[in-house]
């Protein structure tokens, strides 16, 4: 059995976290494609409703937003290949620019959320909603940044030494 305080344990962790960076980095990618945001129409009236949706690179952040997902994954895969993991530590960057890149989508006054709303009781509502691949573009930005920054951390040597 091998001893997990050897020298090749710690690269091999570390070359973990990269794969995880760059697994990460590919999920940015995918979501940038997914609906981000949409208008909604629902009437009790008729018992349903319809929607409009806007997908992430339909809009110039949705775009930036997928540039900064691939230069991530780039990243990661230069620190799982090469001789440096600590290369995926850098994937930090663009992870960090993606979630600002969301954040002024959602917060962007002309854009889909930041349209008039429409509420006249149950017989109609209309309304801008955000989709459920801006919140996984979000989620997955996060763990980039997550995985890129283990990346770095030093495993102890041991506990009570």
């Amino acid at each position: 059995m091998a001893d997990p305080l050897q020298p090749g344990t710690f690269r091999r962790g570390r070359r973990g976290y990269a794969l995880a960076v760059s697994v990460a980095a590919a999920l940015l990618v995918i979501c940038a494609v997914l609906p981000w945001a949409g208008i909604e129409a629902r009437s009790d009236v008729i018992g349903g409703g319809l929607t409009s949706d806007v997908r992430g690179v339909d809009a110039g952040l949705g775009v930036y937003t997928l540039v900064a997902g691939l230069v991530a994954l780039a990243l990661g895969v230069a620190g799982l290949l090469g001789r440096r993991p600590w290369v995926a530590a850098l994937a930090a960057l663009p992870g960090a620019f993606a979630i600002v890149l969301l954040v002024m989508f959602a917060a962007d006054p002309g854009g889909v959320t930041g349209r008039v709303s429409l509420d006249l009781g149950g017989m109609l509502s209309v309304g801008p909603v955000i989709r459920y691949g801006w919140f996984a573009a979000l989620a997955s930005s996060l763990a980039l940044i997550l995985f890129s920054l283990l990346t770095t951390a030093r495993r102890s040597r041991g506990a009570g030494r």
